[in-house]
């Protein structure tokens, strides 16, 4: 009999280390990120902060696949982005890794359900099967009687959890949110964070939020502070707000 060793989540979801990225060239090059390094625990909500221009949304994009770096190594629960290519990048990023844009992203022709099933539709999906897995997880968010409504029948706070679904309906690993309670009020951020932080507490999978909104740094396990294209300090929620007072 051949012993097997059981599977373990890893100690790491995401790792960065040196991350550079520029634009353009010449004397209109302009350095965004200048040598991070991040590691992301999985389990946790990990919130990116600091001041606009400091290159959190940069970061995230080049983490979830969208931008390439210029310099550094990035790794999702140990695999290295650098190795993949083309349509290897673009299945790996359907498989593991959902994002949540700040302005949700919904096709306003499509209902709620229909905007919820994408991801599955472009992995090949049923259209009925994706439907119906759709119809599930916005029960699971809270939206089970909007299914059939059209974004711009709902709330900016509706909207954003059919956004979190999307994002989700994948089960995706990693979760990459670009504040996603920016142009919501208290009681919707609240939810919306609320959500991410029942996400989070799977061991299997990480969530990083970026945030220029106080009100939700509680939520945080972990935040990230960055400033000039540099990571300028790691602390908890609790010793961070401490810090700050």
């Amino acid at each position: 009999m051949v012993a097997t060793t059981p599977a373990t989540t890893p100690t790491t979801a995401v790792a960065c280390t040196g991350v550079k990225k520029s634009f353009g060239s010449g004397d209109a090059r302009v350095q965004v990120l200048r040598g991070v390094d991040v590691s992301v625990a999985p389990g946790e909500i990990t919130l990116l902060v600091g001041p606009s221009g400091c290159g959190k949304t940069t970061l995230i994009s080049i983490i979830a696949g969208l931008l390439a770096p210029t310099a550094g190594d990035v790794r999702i629960f140990d695999h290295r982005l650098g190795d993949l290519r083309g349509d290897a990048l673009v299945a790996f990023r359907a498989r593991m890794i959902g994002y949540v844009f700040q302005q949700y992203n919904l096709l306003p022709a499509l209902t709620a359900a229909e905007n919820a099933s994408l991801p599955l539709l472009v992995q090949g999906r049923r259209r009925s099967a994706a439907i119906r897995e759709a119809r599930e997880m916005l029960a699971a968010v809270g939206l089970g009687e909007k299914a059939d409504a059209r974004p711009a029948q709902l709330s900016g706070g509706q909207q954003q959890r059919v956004a979190i679904a999307r994002a989700l309906i994948h089960r995706p690993r990693l979760l990459v949110c670009d504040e996603p309670t920016a142009a919501l009020d208290a009681e919707s951020g609240r939810t919306v964070m609320e959500l991410l932080r029942r996400v989070s507490l799977d061991a299997d999978r990480a969530v990083i939020v970026v945030t220029h909104d106080s009100r939700v740094y509680g939520y945080g396990d972990r935040i990230i502070e960055m400033g000039d294209g540099r990571v300028t300090g790691v602390s908890t929620a609790a010793a961070f707000r401490e810090s700050h007072a």
